[in-house]
């Protein structure tokens, strides 16, 4: 940071604001002039946060901003400043045991990041020096060294691409480091840099660093004998980036232009804003409950301390006379130092432990995820991941669900169905049928009735084995001819047979699923790529000539035009353009006399739910394609603007074009989809699909994840419904907004009347598109249209499921964004699998990736990770559910031990004067929280199961009991709150009861305030002990050792701290005092019923009320059938079962 900073000041790398220049090899160019080597950060990669020097402060500095942590510090300084009642080690011990856990854990996750550092900073790379091969460490690359790598190994930074082993000037990598994507992706060489790397001259010139994988601007100068430099422009298919890993190519040469932490790798890899969870927000709001407790609870103890001395006699009484210091102090002074004294006899209140708890059940409680049998999927042969547990309980309060379609709801397993030239439909099946009112012959091409014209079918099978980026995956068995043709190619006509589909003999790399299947589709009529050798693209025909296209320029797809194009020239000179893309972005650019015939196939298909491109072709004269390239070059070459430069050429040419036909594919449902989808529902979870796919597609992927059913009504807000003759599109939108408002919201019947679905009642449906969302999210107070998005969302919000179509990444994330900070912030929870869907997966509250074909950008970016949607119902309704009430009862139960704990403190001030006498001993209050009454509820916390998942996953409408923090409102917390007020009035006039007999040990001596403190709290340990253990529904040998096992090591250690005399100790108070107190028939009398009369009303509210819920019914219905019990419940003892199985259901 310092080094970047003076680099800023004496003209470092800021100086270069829109580019930096970069000498290839050191070398000055042109040789004569002078070389000044500019100054870039080194190749080290740092994701650690601490050193071994800072680690202390920065760790106590962050741990400290914690509200919690710091008011601890505070009551601690006071006690060692002021002289207060008890010792600094009461609030001290426990705090440091806070701070010291919290920073083990993040000391050693930090050790981690500095291994991998050095793992990545120390690996051995290659650099070419004066003709020589040096080997150097990755952290001493510096940005213009020449690097070789060879095969399967990994760029230590990003390169430009040089030079390559194969022939073509081309090689092959794998990004799946970067975007999880596995596929190879093809990049080139800069020509005319090939052949001589070492006396290369060059200077390149590119933008300063930024994160996105997907762009690269740049352009090179080549230096050569007295000539005029030559330029050549620089893309992302010239840059290696640093974490790819060389395939299928021996090895490259490449120029180092980003190194260290200004590569795009580690630029990606900075931190996700943090998520905060509700149950977090809960906590803070009912510390400050506590905390105004607190401090009232000081305040009256000190006004009644003031009112008491007022009396005569009593602020100076005979036997404890003031000193003369203590005379002259101020009055005010001394009141607040009193004030500060009972706020630290009573500061135990606030749970400072209940953090570390927390903390260490979500970290455990996320092992649970990843452990999960039922989310391990045998094809990756990869489970569950858990990337933050920091959400846990959030899984249990999810309120919306917003889903990508493909490769989330389907499989983005594309599969070739047919095809439609000239308005005529191609299948390919194994039987005849009729369709449409086409007579179809399935088969080779070569069979199927000329419809269309043998000429226009070839013209559109080769514009499919033409307009893609499809490589081939050579296989060195592959079958050939003497000739050295191949022979065998899927569904090939070879001697008048059909030769059967070899897959092993031909396999297609892509980085589109959609591409592969176009490809084989073409080969199933006849048309086979061969592959692309040296900007020479070859197609085998049915005729088995292999015929040759020079590929002239791609014009790549990208989500704006949603179109590609390639530019060719055949053998014969003729120069082609050939464009697919969806109908919406084709249409608009053809003939329009010939779009009719095709649209309604177009429509059926989508309507069938398969995914549509239209394919269209142009003829390029010779001076048409010199102003196209030359177009092409120039804006390649520009630094500025590259982007929309390109985009005016790519418009310009792809105009005026001829439309052949359309396809159709298939992407099949997820493995139960449907089930995932109608469970969700029935939980009360509304389901919203955002997807940049048409949307008849998408309504029928809807349909048939049972989203939308045949009653539901559907309302329609798209760039269709808006057309209307002589109306704006705002006055329409504004029109449809109101109807559909009033239909929805105005004429709806009340929320508590439509709590579970009701089949008579109309379950409405909204299906919105990307154009018309734009219209709604950007609307202007100006033009009095301020109140769309409010409309907008009430509509949303009263349906049961949501379309959104031809959605752009961003405006999915503005969707979620408008539901979230809607009214009540509901919780939303958004699942994809793409890149495409980072931005949505980033702004819900919780995001989910599937680790799909599309790479795993969205699996990097995402809170959990599961395989396949099915696991989703699982996720929330299952570990969700339980995750939730547990650690709210975690919660309420921290809060209501620390009152029962800190209430009889209280109250003995009016027995002694308001003193600030403590009752408990300085141990007792030190290992309350620590040790006595920690375990027990860490272990309900990771164990409890009050209904078996089995029973959550058939009762969705369980999930609903919980919503809305239902375990965590002002209710509960008042009912725990309540709770805690009466154990702890029992345990202090309970025990004062007692103690009204003056005699109560068989010599006749009276216990003294030690034995009173004594009593009182084991009272207390056994009462909120036994408390959790009749909570508990789901007993394990874990919950049996700790809850039995706290309970025996409070009677030895209190057996053992008073039996012994402790040199370091200036005053023992309780020695002898436990087992002196359990000498008397009494004292064990009065602990024992007054833990019993504690307990009483819970114990009674439990057996006696009725049981309720689905659970309830099943088991008399079960009963009914012949006595079946639950496995688990006959697995449990007795007694737990009478307080456990009757009560089943969250109340």
């Amino acid at each position: 940071m310092l080094r970047r900073r003076l680099n800023r000041w004496f003209g470092g790398e800021d100086r270069r604001v829109g580019s930096r220049t970069i000498y290839v090899g050191h070398r000055p160019c042109p040789a004569n002039e002078v070389f000044i080597p500019p100054k870039f950060c080194d190749n080290r990669i740092v994701s650690s946060k601490y050193t071994v020097w800072n680690f202390l402060p920065k760790n106590l500095f962050e741990q400290f901003r914690r509200i919690a942590n710091f008011y601890f510090l505070i009551i601690f300084l006071v006690q060692v400043i002021v002289d207060t009642p008890t010792s600094p080690v009461t609030s001290g011990l426990p705090l440091f045991f806070v701070i010291t856990v919290t920073a083990i854990k993040q000391g050693y996750e930090d050790w981690l990041r500095h291994k991998a550092d050095n793992e990545v900073n120390k690996y051995r790379v290659t650099v070419l020096e004066d003709g020589r091969r040096i080997q150097k460490e990755s952290e001493k690359i510096k940005v213009g060294d020449v690097l070789e790598v060879e095969e399967d190994e990994t760029f230590p930074c990003d390169l430009i691409l040089l030079q390559s082993s194969r022939d073509d000037g081309t090689c092959f990598v794998t990004t799946a480091s970067l975007d999880g994507e596995s596929n190879h992706k093809t990049h080139y060489t800069v020509p005319d840099t090939e052949r001589d790397v070492e006396s290369l001259n060059a200077t390149i010139e590119c933008e300063q660093p930024q994160p996105d994988l997907y762009k690269f601007v740049g352009r090179m100068h080549i230096y050569k004998n007295n000539e005029e430099p030559s330029l050549r422009s620089l893309g992302p298919e010239n840059l290696l980036l640093k974490g790819a890993t060389l395939k299928n190519t021996q090895s490259i040469c490449g120029v180092a232009v980003y190194t260290g932490m200004e590569t795009k790798m580690a630029l990606n890899y900075q931190g996700k804003s943090q998520k905060r969870s509700v149950v977090e927000k809960s906590i803070n709001a009912f510390l400050l409950v506590y905390l105004c407790i607190l401090v009232s609870k000081a305040l009256v103890c000190t006004t009644l301390k003031y009112v008491w001395q007022s009396k005569p006699g009593q602020d100076e009484p005979w036997y404890n006379e003031k000193t003369l210091k203590e005379k002259e102090t101020n009055l005010y002074l001394n009141m607040f130092t009193d004030f500060l004294s009972f706020m630290v006899l009573f500061n135990f209140i606030i749970p400072v432990s209940m953090y570390v708890t927390v903390e260490m059940q979500k970290f455990l409680g996320s092992f649970f995820i990843s452990w999960d049998k039922d989310f391990f999927d045998s094809e990756i042969e990869e489970g569950a991941l858990v990337n933050t547990s920091d959400l846990n309980e959030e899984l249990g309060q999810v309120e919306y669900v917003f889903t990508d379609k493909t490769g989330t709801l389907t499989q983005n397993n594309m599969e070739f169905i047919e095809c439609c030239i000239d308005g005529h439909q191609y299948k390919y099946r194994d039987a005849s049928s009729e369709v449409d009112g086409f007579c179809v012959t399935d088969g080779p091409m070569n069979t199927v009735q000329q419809k269309a014209g043998r000429e226009r079918e070839e013209l559109f099978l080769r514009a499919l084995c033409l307009c893609h980026t499809v490589q081939v995956k050579e296989s060195t068995e592959q079958g050939q001819g003497q000739d050295g043709r191949i022979d065998q190619v899927d569904g090939l006509m070879v001697d008048g047979q059909v030769v059967p589909p070899l897959q092993e003999q031909r396999g297609f790399i892509a980085s589109s699923p959609d591409e592969i299947a176009l490809v084989q589709g073409a080969m199933r009529y006849g048309f086979t790529f061969l592959g692309l050798e040296s900007k020479t693209m070859k197609i085998l025909n049915r005729a088995n000539d292999v015929e040759m296209y020079e590929l002239l320029h791609v014009l790549n797809f990208d989500p704006v035009r949603r179109r590609m194009s390639v530019i060719v020239r055949s053998i014969s000179g003729e120069t082609l353009l050939f464009c697919k893309g969806a109908d919406s972005s084709i249409f608009p650019r053809v003939k329009q006399e010939e779009v009719e015939k095709i649209r309604m196939h177009v429509e059926r298909n989508a309507t069938d739910g398969y995914r549509t491109l239209c394919v269209a072709y142009k003829h390029l004269t010779a001076e048409e394609y010199d102003q196209v390239d030359s177009g092409l070059r120039e804006a390649r070459l520009a630094l500025q603007d590259r982007e929309e430069k390109l985009m005016a050429v790519y418009n310009q040419v792809e105009t005026g074009m001829n439309l052949i036909g359309a396809t159709a594919v298939e992407d099949r449902l997820q493995e139960e989809a449907a089930e995932t989808m109608e469970a969700l529902q029935g939980a009360g979870i509304k389901v919203w699909v955002l997807t940049g796919d048409k949307m008849e597609t998408a309504k029928s992927t809807c349909y048939a994840c049972r989203l939308f059913k045949r009653n539901t009504e559907l309302l329609e807000l798209t760039v269709r419904t808006l057309e209307s003759p002589g109306k704006r599109r705002e006055d329409r939108l504004h029109d449809l907004l109101l109807e559909y408002h009033k239909k929805t919201v105005q004429d709806a019947p009340p929320a508590k009347t439509r709590v579970a679905r009701n089949w008579s009642s109309q379950d409405y449906g909204f299906i919105v598109d990307g154009a018309t969302l734009s219209m709604v999210l950007n609307s202007s107070s100006e033009n009095n249209l301020h109140d769309y998005k409010d409309l907008f969302l009430q509509i949303c919000q009263n349906c049961t499921s949501v379309l959104c179509c031809r959605m752009a990444p961003l405006q999915k994330a503005q969707i979620v964004k408008m539901v979230k900070n809607s009214k009540g912030s509901p919780i939303t929870l958004s699942i994809g699998d793409g890149a495409n869907d980072v931005s949505m997966i980033l702004e819900a509250h919780v995001g989910i990736g599937i680790k799909g074909k599309e790479g795993r950008q969205a699996v990097r970016n995402s809170d959990y990770a599961i395989p396949k949607l099915k696991h989703l119902k699982k996720l929330l309704l299952g570990h969700g559910h339980l995750y939730y009430v547990r650690i709210a009862h975690l919660v309420q139960y921290f809060f209501y031990k620390n009152l029962c704990f800190i209430l009889p403190q209280f109250l003995y001030q009016f027995f002694c004067g308001c003193s600030q006498q403590p009752l408990y001993d300085a141990a007792y209050l030190t290992m309350y929280n620590i040790c006595f009454t920690s375990m027990p509820i860490l272990a309900y916390s990771l164990f409890e199961q009050h209904i078996s998942i089995e029973m959550l996953l058939e009762n969705a409408t369980l999930y609903r009991q919980i919503g809305k923090n239902a375990m965590l409102r002002w209710g509960p917390f008042l009912y725990w709150t309540l709770l805690g007020v009466f154990h702890g009035l029992v345990f202090f006039f309970g025990v004062w009861f007692l103690f009204s007999n003056p005699a109560l040990q068989d010599n006749g001596q009276a216990f003294g305030n030690w034995s009173y403190g004594t009593i009182v709290f084991t009272i207390l340990v056994f009462t909120v002990t036994l408390k959790l253990a009749l909570d508990t529904r789901h007993w394990t040998w874990i919950n049996h050792f700790v809850i039995w096992g706290s309970l025996a090591f409070y009677v030895f250690f209190s057996f053992f701290w008073g039996g012994v005399i402790w040199p370091f100790l200036r005053q023992q108070r309780l020695y002898f005092v436990f087992a002196n107190m359990l000498s008397s028939v009494s004292a064990w009398l009065v602990i024992i019923v007054l833990i019993l009369l504690s307990l009483l009303p819970e114990i009674l509210y439990v057996v006696l009320r009725k049981p309720r819920g689905p659970y309830a019914r099943q088991k008399l219905v079960q009963s009914s059938a012949g006595g079946i019990q639950s496995p688990r419940s006959s697995a449990r003892p007795l007694l737990m079962r009478t307080f456990s199985d009757e009560s089943n259901t969250v109340s």
